[in-house]
């Protein structure tokens, strides 16, 4: 199994449009990734490591697939349209990355 951990870093100025996301963004993309995508998760940036330091991440999308080849086939062909979607919810670049799950 691996996780698709969408990063979007917390900076000055930044913008998350959390309702957005919950309700718009991550429906439309589990939709286009069909069967292939296994769960989501969504979590909120609250504080960071020290006390009342504000968090590294505004948010946090995770997707789950049988593979990094399953992912890349199911994301492929919906690609431009998820990604055309981010300036809707947000005004912060994401960093993506690949995980394999272990526990």
């Amino acid at each position: 199994m691996v996780k698709v951990s969408v990063f979007y870093p917390n900076s000055a100025g930044c913008k998350f449009d959390m309702n957005y996301y919950l309700t718009k963004h991550m429906p439309m993309v589990q939709q286009k990734l069909g069967a292939a995508c296994k769960s989501i998760a969504v979590e909120q940036g609250i504080v960071g490591g020290a006390p009342g330091a504000p968090a590294t991440y505004v948010a946090m999308g995770h997707l789950y697939f049988d593979s990094a080849d399953a992912f890349q086939a199911a994301f492929a062909p919906h690609a431009q349209a998820i990604l055309a979607d981010i300036p809707n919810y947000t005004n912060t670049q994401p960093t993506i990355q690949i995980s394999d799950v272990k526990a």
